[in-house]
């Protein structure tokens, strides 16, 4: 136990699928798995173990943002041996040529933010994640549309800030708030990590996703990031 974790640590698997939203969790779960059960409801942060076409799988939130994200990569990578985390969340595209519903695999997180510095007094500003883990999620997905690339992890959802620097300068596709924290978490502590994204809102063109077609495009990466442990 932790903290913020009350799941022994045999009912936590050594590979986890990271929604940011505990909601999102528990579809997954309810959906994919196989004699599933919840390990953890601290703070309604839901996880739940189960078996994915016989692997067994823990599908866990991380909350919003770098510092929730933080809490729990760090003691599921520290305390419950987790080998590999594979996040599957939502971002917004900077470019009128991304498409909403497209499926982002990210090879590196760009970032502002002071959380490489706080945690361990890493002056960076770029992390890259796992290419054993990017690799096995690039042969899952196939023929289906993805991009891969850069993405920009925000500490601020409301805020000013210049996209056409971000897409044209940077190189960065879009905007999320979590997986630079995991990258950086991951590296320190000698584990795995991975990103997958939906587009789900245009920052460039103002589009978003409905409520249903969300839930479809979600389905897709769910789908990637499971069959790519198995």
């Amino acid at each position: 136990m932790t903290p913020h974790i009350e799941a022994k640590e045999n009912e936590i698997a050594d590979i986890v699928i990271m929604p940011g939203d505990p909601l999102r969790a528990e579809y997954i779960a309810q959906n994919y798995l196989e004699n599933y059960k919840l390990v953890n409801k601290v703070r309604n942060v839901f996880a739940y173990t189960g078996f994915y076409k016989n692997r067994m799988v823990t599908i866990m939130a991380s909350g919003m943002g770098m510092p929730s994200m933080g809490i729990y990569a760090y003691e599921l990578f520290k305390f419950y041996n987790v080998d590999s985390i594979i996040r599957v969340g939502s971002c917004g595209a900077y470019s009128e040529t991304i498409n909403l519903g497209e499926i982002v695999l990210v090879d590196e997180a760009y970032t502002d933010s002071s959380f490489a510095r706080v945690y361990d007094n890493s002056d960076i500003s770029i992390e890259k994640p796992s290419l054993e883990l990017n690799e096995r999620i690039l042969a899952t997905i196939c023929n289906k549309n993805c991009k891969v690339g850069k993405i920009y992890s925000t500490d601020v959802f409301y805020r000013n800030v210049d996209i056409n620097k971000l897409y044209k300068v940077e190189g960065c596709l879009g905007e999320e708030m979590e997986s630079f924290a995991l990258f950086h978490i991951a590296k320190s502590l000698n584990k795995k990590a991975a990103c997958l994204l939906t587009v789900s809102d245009n920052l460039k063109t103002h589009q978003s996703l409905s409520s249903v077609e969300r839930q479809n495009s979600f389905k897709q990466m769910i789908e990637i990031a499971l069959d790519s442990i198995v």
